[in-house]
């Protein structure tokens, strides 16, 4: 991995990180994570993107898959999966540092129909592979980029378009190409989830789903779960669960409020839920988040 760009993440990180140690840059799809020691379990429900791991180690599972990341990898994730991800190897000295780029769908659909790429069969949601030189280069000169207000404006998209150009030619191309493909199942997939994760609080027949998805509800069934590994009703709870445990943990609410503003209606199922899924009552995994919070910062 190009010690260049580590240096300019660690600098960029040092003026923009917020307490957690995450810091959206202004160009929306790229972020970047910094932790000065290991992390406790974080679970998501991610978008499809890519994260270079620059420094330090991270461990990503998806059910019975585990992921090991180290320098000089990049983590692939073509569908929204959950997954449970812990940073391993961190500390004061030599910090865990990770830049993450959301993919653009349209970007992709548009480079795959220039570069005439065939449609791929079905391949795991989640890879692992060595950064490609140009992929790093071209993160390189994103993360340079926004040292110059006035040309951010002007070359971002560009160079986002660019950064897509080489994992798309790269060793993940073959995982993104389908992503790219007009009409295909991923595509139809990706507009319910769009809608589950704009509007989860609220009830969403299955048959209101299909139908921002142009399937049949048993179609839908179907490819949603092929996609994702959940029901849509999983995945709505899941959404809420993890939303919740944000509101709870960074906004300070009680699980109550947390419960209701997420769309439970019970605060008793809610909390039999969120120990199912986070092994611990509301509060008690609350004071455990904030007590890691406060040992990375």
């Amino acid at each position: 991995m190009n010690d260049t760009l580590l240096d300019t993440v660690r600098r960029y990180m040092q003026s923009y990180a917020d307490p957690a140690g995450f810091a959206q840059t202004p160009i929306p799809a790229l972020a970047t994570i910094r932790s000065t020691a290991p992390s406790g379990l974080d679970y998501a429900i991610s978008r499809p993107l890519v994260c270079l791991v620059l420094q330090g180690s991270k461990r990503v599972t998806m059910g019975t898959q585990s992921f090991d990341l180290e320098p000089g990898a990049s983590l692939l994730i073509t569908a929204d999966v959950p997954t449970v991800s812990q940073i391993t190897r961190a500390s004061a000295a030599a910090p865990y540092f990770s830049l993450v780029l959301h993919l653009d769908l349209a970007v992709i659909a548009d480079l795959a129909l220039e570069l005439r790429c065939a449609p791929v069969a079905h391949s795991s949601p989640i890879r692992v592979e060595p950064t490609d030189a140009e992929v790093a280069d071209t993160a390189l000169r994103l993360m340079r980029l926004l040292e110059r207000p006035a040309a951010l404006p002007v070359l971002n998209a560009q160079l986002v378009r660019e950064m897509h150009y080489w994992l798309l030619a790269g060793r993940h191309g073959p995982a993104i190409r389908r992503l790219g493909w007009p009409q295909s199942h991923a595509q139809h997939v990706a507009r319910a989830v769009s809608l589950l994760r704009s509007a989860f609080a609220q009830p969403l027949p299955i048959e209101r789903l299909a139908a921002t998805a142009g399937m049949s509800p048993s179609s839908f069934y179907t490819h949603f779960r092929a996609a994702t590994s959940l029901t849509p009703l999983q995945f709505q709870k899941q959404l809420r669960l993890i939303e919740a445990r944000r509101l709870m943990s960074s906004e300070g609410i009680s699980a109550s409020s947390a419960a209701f503003a997420v769309g439970y209606e019970s605060v008793q199922q809610f909390s039999r839920e969120y120990r199912r899924m986070f092994g611990l009552p509301p509060a008690a995994d609350t004071e455990l988040l904030r007590s890691s919070t406060k040992a990375m910062t």
